[in-house]
């Protein structure tokens, strides 16, 4: 089971905060620093000092760190033009030395599009579908040749579809609650699918509507990489268990029902039961990113226990 490291700095976080994290994932032993894509914050915190972009924080952490996985979950589609995207990700996937992901969806937050003067266009999934045909055969045209599409919402003509990145293939992650379109999507574009926050019996019945998918579209089920997004508050005892559930303003059996919450016996016990219904990976979401105490145990006391 692989354990990533999921942020949110739109809750409030500077990129000297998410650099100190970043590194603390890769000393700590974690397989990835991911955050997620948002410019406003949600629920009652100040959001200070505001947000930074997903984008432009991981071209800073591309040149910072040396082993770990970079990525988005999941950049908004409704943010940024496919062919601009399909240059912004092989920039920073080479600035790597070829360690990028992208995660893409359609976007969601209306508010923050109000907030920061972005369009909010309805027919978003569509959109999102035209995008990651476009970004995907950006990178996949032969050097030399050029990419063309006519499409519905984008159109491209003779685009040289550079640069490159780094590595042959970057990594593409679909995921969502969806029952149709978005597994039909998974299928056809992306190497991962995440379901985020989710039970164990939602997750299994999403997995398995992505798996017959992949084989409707001629593609083997295990072609994919299976993966969840869980919000983790671990502690040694309960007494920290609630000292950290109190500091992100959540309520412990809250937690504990919806995340992975408790000691680390209680956590490992929990990743093994989604491990059970076809979970490869889980995105720890870390909410209080001044608890590097927090992410030392988690590497110590339950990935130790995953290996």
């Amino acid at each position: 089971m692989d354990l990533r490291i999921f942020t949110e700095p739109q809750q409030g976080a500077t990129y000297d905060t998410l650099l100190t994290v970043a590194k603390a994932t890769e000393d700590l032993g974690f397989d990835a620093f991911f955050r997620s894509d948002h410019y406003l914050r949600m629920g009652s915190v100040d959001g200070l000092p505001g947000p930074t972009d997903a984008w432009i924080t991981l071209a800073g952490l591309a040149r910072e760190t040396r082993r770990i996985r970079l990525g988005t979950l999941m950049t908004a589609g409704t943010f940024r033009l496919p062919g601009v995207l399909a240059i912004q990700v092989a920039q920073v996937d080479q600035m790597s030395g070829g360690r990028v992901e992208l995660g893409l969806g359609a976007g969601w937050f209306e508010e923050e599009h109000k907030a920061y003067g972005i369009p909010f266009p309805k027919e978003k999934f569509a959109r999102l579908e035209e995008q990651l045909e476009i970004v995907t055969g950006l990178w996949a045209t032969e050097t030399g040749k050029t990419f063309d599409f006519h499409g519905r919402f984008y159109d491209l003509t003779e685009s040289p579809a550079l640069p490159k990145p780094a590595q042959a293939k970057v990594p593409v992650l679909i995921g969502g609650h969806g029952a149709t379109r978005t597994p039909r999507l998974a299928a056809r574009y992306a190497d991962e699918f995440n379901i985020p926050f989710a039970s164990i019996e939602d997750t299994e019945r999403q997995f398995g509507r992505v798996r017959a998918a992949a084989q409707e579209a001629g593609r083997p089920a295990d072609a994919l990489t299976y993966s969840n997004a869980l919000i983790a508050c671990v502690g040694k005892d309960d007494a920290e268990v609630a000292r950290r559930a109190a500091v992100i303003g959540r309520e412990v059996d809250e937690l504990k029902a919806n995340g992975l919450a408790g000691s680390p016996a209680e956590v490992v016990d929990k990743i093994g039961r989604y491990a059970a219904v076809g979970a490869q990976r889980i995105y720890l979401q870390i909410l209080d990113l001044d608890d590097l105490d927090h992410l030392e145990l988690i590497s110590s006391q339950v990935q130790s226990q995953l290996t």
